[in-house]
């Protein structure tokens, strides 16, 4: 039976170009960043994180339609990952600078990390 071992959260920016998937990528490396998850292994006893760990990512973003679902994905070190995207996040005007990416859009994604593990 799955149970849910932490929820984390996180936000991407893409400052110049309104990527929303490099956004959604640096939200969910954000969300990692914040949490250590020793205890999966020290109090649980799960030594397969591939096996024993799944990672539900839940991605609000401007323009959820235009989100690479598996490049995001592929930011995840491990466990077997889905992933939902919905409306959410925040797209405004910025600064154009073309050596930093084409056009003028700032797009704000954020990310949900729901770990849940074999228990």
């Amino acid at each position: 039976m799955l149970k849910r071992y932490i929820v984390e959260f996180g936000t991407g920016v893409d400052l110049h170009g309104g990527d929303v998937t490099k956004a959604a990528k640096k939200a969910v490396k954000d969300a990692i960043s914040h949490c250590c998850l020793c205890g999966i292994d020290e109090i649980h006893g799960v030594k397969n994180f591939n096996e024993g760990m799944q990672i539900k990512l839940k991605i609000g973003s401007p323009y959820p339609d235009k989100i690479d679902k598996n490049e995001v994905l592929g930011v995840i070190p491990f466990g077997k990952a889905e992933i939902e995207v919905v409306e959410g996040g925040l797209s405004f005007g910025g600064l154009s600078v073309p050596s930093l990416g084409e056009g003028s859009t700032i797009v704000m994604v954020n990310a949900a990390i729901t770990v849940f593990i074999e228990a």
